[in-house]
C-alpha cells in the first residue's frame, strides 16, 4: 500500500512566534525525504548515509582545539564525559538509560529495579513520559560518563535547553521506524547551536518494520536543513535496542551488550575543556529541594576548583552579587549523589548551603570571579488564567484557597521552571500563567491539585505579540503520514485549521508511472518496493 507524507504549516498553534505565512503542504512517497542536500555536500552523501564517518574521523574532529576563552591556560579532562540524551517523545531514551545503568553495574545482581527508573516522579510514571531532566553517571573503562536524561515532549523543551550548557555532546535517539519527528528537529537544532558533538542512536532496531537506511538518510537531511557544519554532518551512528541492551555499528549484527555505544561515547564526545587554574565559575542549570539540606544547586564546573566550606560569590551579569558558603558538596556517582570535599573543573556537581540561589546564576570566586551568561529558553506560546475558587463548594477539596496561597505557589514555580511566566491579572485574585503548551500547564495544575491547592482555571489562549507594528502568532509544522486514499480527507481537515495548500510535490516513481507506460507502449513489467 502506498503512503503519502504531508508536511503542513498551520496556525495558530503553540510552537513558533513568526508571521503566519501561507501554509504549505508537501507530499512525498514513503521512504523518501523531502529535503535536498546542497550540491557541495552531496558528494559526501554516500559515506554519511552508510551511517556516518569512521570513529577515527569523529575523534579527530572532537579533539580539535577550541579558541581560548581567557588568560588562563585551558586543558581537557580525559577521565570525564558529559552527555545529554535527547529525542522525540516515546523514542526510547529512558529505556536506553536503564540498560546503560544495568550494564555499567550500577545495581547489585540481586537488586530489584523497576522499569524506567529515571522517571521517579509520580506523574511521570502514571503518564509514561519524562517531565523533568535528571542526572546520573556511570563508569566505563576508568572514564566517568555523566548522563542527563531529558524530556521528549515539546512542551518541556525548556528542560532540554537549560541542561545543554552542562554537556559537550548529545546522544540523539531516533526511532528506527518513525525516523526524525518534530521534537527531534527542535532538540537537534539546540544542540547544533551549542556546537555539541552528536552521536545518532537508531533505537528499537529489533522491530520487524525497522527501516534504518531511511532513518539515517532522513537524519542526515535534517542536519543539512539545520545548517550543520561539514564536521557535524559526519556524525557517528549506533544501532541499538534499548529494551534488550544491545548495540552495534551495523544494523544487521547487534552485539551482546551496549559496548559499541559506550565506545562511541568515549571516542566521539569531546573531553571537557576547562580552565584548571582559572577563577571559580559554575553556572547553575538546575535546582532541587531536600527537607534536610534545603535548596540544592546543580551545574557543571567551568573553571577552577570548588571546595566544601568555601565562601563564594553568587551573581548574574545584570544584578548585584552576594556572598554565600558551600556547606555540602556532592557529585553524581552511579544512581545517587556522593559527598566529596572538592570538585575539579569539568565535572557536574550539586552544591548545598545557598538557600536563595536561582537557576541561571553563577557561583564564582569570592574575589576575582565573574558571572557566566544566563540561560535563555524559548518564549511561552499558550496562556491560561488562574484564580481563586468562588463556587459555593470552596474549601471542600483543598486546604490552600486564598489568593496569597495561589500567588506564592505560582511564583515559587518560576524558581525551577524557566519556560513558564506568571503575571498579575486584572483583579487581585487572578493570575495569568504562560507556558510552552497545554501539557506544560496541565502538569502544573495537577501538581498543585495534589499539593492541596484549590483554584479555578480559564481556557488556554494562544499568545500573540506585535513586532514592528505587525501582529504575530505562533505556528507549527506538522508531519502526517497516511495512505494515499486518505490524503484528500487529511488535507481538508487541516485546511479547516487555517492551513493553505500551495504546493504538492511527489518524489519517486509514482508521478511518472503513466508517462512510463506510454513510453514503452505497455510492454513492461514493473516491480516497486516501498
Amino acid at each position: 500500500m502506498q503512503t503519502q507524507t504531508l508536511i503542513l504549516r498551520a496556525g495558530p498553534s503553540a510552537r513558533r512566534s513568526t508571521p503566519p505565512p501561507a501554509s504549505t503542504v508537501h507530499l512525498a512517497a514513503s521512504g523518501r525525504c523531502l529535503l535536498r542536500a546542497p550540491s557541495s555536500l552531496r558528494r559526501r552523501r554516500t559515506r554519511s548515509l552508510r551511517a556516518s564517518a569512521s570513529l577515527e574521523q569523529v575523534k579527530e574532529v572532537a579533539s580539535s582545539p577550541a579558541p581560548s576563552a581567557g588568560k588562563s591556560s585551558q586543558a581537557t579532562r580525559r577521565d570525564v564525559r558529559n552527555i545529554a540524551i535527547v529525542a522525540h517523545v516515546d523514542h526510547g531514551k529512558t529505556t536506553l538509560v536503564d540498560s546503560m545503568l544495568r550494564q555499567a553495574k550500577v545495581f547489585r545482581d540481586n537488586q530489584v529495579v523497576q522499569e524506567r527508573i529515571m522517571d521517579s516522579n509520580d506523574l511521570e510514571r502514571e503518564r509514561g513520559i519524562t517531565i523533568l531532566s535528571k542526572n546520573t553517571s556511570i563508569t566505563y573503562k576508568g572514564t566517568k560518563i555523566n548522563i542527563i536524561d531529558t524530556p521528549g515532549h515539546s512542551d518541556f523543551g525548556g528542560e532540554v535547553e537549560r541542561v545543554l550548557n552542562m554537556v559537550e555532546g548529545v546522544l540523539l535517539v531516533v526511532d528506527s521506524v518513525e525516523g526524525p519527528m518534530p521534537q527531534t528537529r527542535f532538540v537537534l537544532k539546540k544542540a547544533l547551536e551549542f556546537g555539541h558533538a552528536v552521536v545518532v542512536v537508531v533505537n528499537k532496531i529489533d522491530r520487524p518494520t525497522a527501516r534504518p537506511e531511511f532513518v539515517v538518510n532522513s537524519t542526515f537531511e535534517l542536519f543539512i536543513e539545520l545548517n550543520a557544519t561539514d564536521e557535524q554532518c559526519d556524525f557517528q551512528t549506533v544501532y541499538a535496542s534499548g529494551i534488550k541492551g544491545k548495540a552495534s555499528l551495523s544494523p544487521d549484527n547487534l552485539a551482546d551488550d551496549l559496548g559499541p555505544l559506550f565506545e562511541a561515547i568515549l571516542r566521539c564526545i569531546p573531553e571537557p575543556r576547562v580552565e584548571k587554574d582559572g577563577a571559580l565559575q559554575m553556572l547553575v542549570s538546575n535546582t532541587e529541594y531536600d527537607e534536610h539540606k534545603g535548596r540544592i544547586a546543580i551545574g557543571r564546573l567551568h573553571a577552577g576548583e570548588l571546595q566544601r566550606g568555601m565562601e563564594v560569590k553568587v551573581c548574574t551579569p545584570d544584578d548585584a552579587c552576594r556572598v554565600g558558603k558551600v556547606s555540602e558538596l556532592f557529585v553524581y556517582q552511579n544512581f545517587s549523589r556522593a559527598p566529596v570535599e572538592s570538585v575539579s573543573a569539568g565535572d557536574i556537581c550539586a552544591v548545598c548551603g545557598i538557600d536563595d540561589i536561582m537557576i541561571g546564576e553563577t557561583i564564582a570566586d569570592k574575589v576575582t570571579g565573574t558571572p557566566l551568561p544566563t540561560i535563555k529558553v524559548e518564549e511561552p506560546t499558550v496562556r491560561m488564567s488562574f484564580s481563586i475558587n468562588t463556587s459555593p463548594f470552596v474549601g471542600r477539596e483543598g486546604k490552600y484557597v486564598t489568593s496569597r496561597n495561589l500567588r506564592d505557589r505560582l511564583y515559587r514555580e518560576l524558581e525551577r521552571n524557566l519556560a513558564m511566566k506568571v503575571e498579575d491579572g486584572e483583579t487581585a485574585d487572578t493570575f495569568l500563567v504562560s507556558g510552552r503548551g497545554t501539557l506544560h500547564l496541565t502538569i502544573l495544575i495537577e501538581n498543585m491539585r495534589r499539593e492541596g491547592y484549590e483554584f479555578m482555571i480559564g481556557p488556554p489562549k494562544v499568545i500573540n505579540k506585535t513586532v514592528d507594528g505587525k501582529l504575530l502568532e505562533p505556528y507549527e509544522i506538522a508531519a502526517v503520514e497516511v495512505p494515499e486514499e486518505s490524503m484528500g480527507s487529511v488535507v481538508e481537515l487541516l485546511g479547516k485549521r487555517r492551513g493553505q495548500m500551495v504546493d504538492m510535490e511527489a518524489n519517486g516513481f509514482v508521478p511518472y508511472f503513466h508517462q512510463f507506460i506510454e513510453l514503452v507502449k505497455c510492454s513492461v513489467t514493473i516491480c516497486i518496493i516501498f
